[in-house]
């Protein structure tokens, strides 16, 4: 059994993609997103570009440990990363990003593979933790 492999894999890819445009363009673009009171610019961008890489390492870790039967550890690795996602929604607790609609857009597409790898997860834990009747030991003599 594949435990949800593809599937996982497919996530992880939209996930990768998605974040790394709308972290860039975050990071690099800084001022065309609303800005936090007293956080200058540039230090904000530079806490972006940090946030994806360590986020984006726990989305690795996750995965490896995933790979290798490591399920408790590789789904709390892979609930961090699925956080790179779904904190863009943050934007718009301080306003409404003015920016082309491309990179609008990622703002939901970040969100979407957020969303999508918190509903794996929901599967996988309920899955990888099933016991089945053949797994059970019988406990009457």
């Amino acid at each position: 059994m594949d435990k949800g492999l593809p599937v996982l894999r497919v996530i992880l890819g939209f996930s990768l993609l998605s974040t790394t445009l709308h972290y860039a363009h975050n990071a690099i673009r800084v001022a065309d997103y609303p800005q936090l009171p007293g956080v200058p610019a540039a230090a904000a961008g530079i806490a972006v570009a940090v946030a994806w890489v360590l986020l984006t390492a726990f989305g690795w870790l996750g995965y490896r440990a995933y790979t290798q039967g490591r399920y408790p550890r590789a789904l709390a690795f892979l609930l961090v990363y699925s956080l790179t996602g779904i904190v863009t929604l943050g934007h718009f607790l301080t306003g409404v990003p003015q920016i082309p609609a491309f990179w609008f857009a990622t703002i939901f597409t970040d969100a979407a593979a957020g969303l999508a790898l918190w509903a794996f997860l929901t599967w996988a834990w309920a899955t990888l933790n099933r016991v089945t009747a053949r797994d059970q030991v019988s406990t009457q003599h």
